[in-house]
């Protein structure tokens, strides 16, 4: 989210940010997530910037975007959200449940259950560090079980809890009713071309990861889109994954490591996706909501580093091209 000086919302440049998101050749938006602050629903925030997010993605493509809204909070306020999500055309919403931690599975799928009442739901396997549960394969049985449930999100920074999430959508007989998504961001091009095969009946499933939902790819986007377009070209062809397609789970594990501030137990990871986007001159500060959130000591030179080192990655010569438009 665009913040000025005075960490008001700043209407003009989240224009701008949600402008270059579609030309960069997104498939969708997701807003009110992490990367967007939490914080927006204690000050008024989460319903304008919804509404903003929706409007100027409508206004600027004819092409078919699909848009997510992140919900939270008890299961009153997730509902409520969801309402609002719906009334501004969004097509699904992404479930995070931090703030039930210490409830049973049960209760959390009951939850699951009655924001699915309102809309398409997608799933969000959450890493503990900021705030995710420990779910195992029964819940993700459980919540693939759901009608409305349409996607996951996994993103436990973890390789065996990224495997539960699959293990439960596969023993629910749900692998080609859920789609899903890499939220990993240790793993990003690693969990996309990754054949994944796993045992039912006797028999092997195999399931792919078809896309990202990641605060990753807030940054340096065009360099993303263009990547996932190259995996499935790769993958739909049938032919031998090149090794520098590998490689690059490596190189794009490393920016990470400096945008989300892993140095540090990811303190500075908003912040560190505001500071890419002002040096592009698309944010002016990267200011957040909360004034203790702020780029950790060394995480700017980190940034340098990986700028230095995997130019290729960025994308600041197609926003340099096209800011100006963004910005009217």
């Amino acid at each position: 989210m665009a913040l000025d000086e005075n960490r008001e919302f700043d209407r003009t440049r989240q224009r701008a940010l949600t402008r270059y998101y579609v030309d960069a050749g997104s498939g969708g938006v997701a807003v009110g997530v992490h990367t967007t602050q939490f914080a927006i629903r204690d000050i008024g925030l989460y319903e304008p910037v919804l509404k903003a997010a929706a409007e100027d993605a409508r206004a600027w493509t004819d092409r078919p975007m699909v848009m997510i809204a992140g919900v939270a909070g008890p299961t009153k306020q997730t509902v409520a959200e969801a309402k609002i999500a719906c009334s501004h055309g969004y097509h699904a919403v992404l479930v995070s449940m931090g703030a039930l931690r210490g409830q049973s599975p049960e209760q959390l799928i009951a939850h699951c259950r009655a924001v699915a009442e309102e809309m398409p739901i997608i799933g969000f396997y959450m890493q503990s560090a900021v705030g995710g549960i420990d779910l195992d394969a029964n819940f993700w049985r459980e919540f693939s079980c759901i009608d409305n449930a349409v996607a996951i999100k996994m993103a436990p920074f973890n390789r065996y809890k990224t495997l539960d999430v699959m293990k439960g959508v596969v023993a629910a007989n749900a692998e080609d009713r859920i789609t899903l998504y890499t939220g990993n961001d240790d793993h990003i091009v690693a969990d996309l071309i990754t054949p994944f095969d796993i045992p039912r009946d006797n028999k092997i499933v195999r399931l792919r990861i078809r896309g990202g939902l990641l605060g990753h790819w807030s940054v340096w986007t065009r360099k993303a889109v263009e990547l996932l377009d190259r995996v499935h070209t790769v993958v739909e062809s049938g032919a031998d994954l090149p090794l520098d397609l590998a490689a690059l789970d490596a190189r794009v594990t490393d920016c990470n490591a400096a945008f989300f501030d892993v140095a540090n137990n990811f303190h500075g990871c908003i912040a560190g996706c505001h500071e890419v986007l002002r040096r592009q001159n698309l944010l002016e500060t990267i200011n957040c909501l909360d004034p203790d959130e702020g780029l950790s000591s060394g995480q700017a030179e980190e940034i340098d580093r990986v700028y230095a080192a995997h130019p290729d990655l960025a994308d600041d010569d197609f926003i340099a091209d096209n800011l100006e438009r963004w910005l009217a």
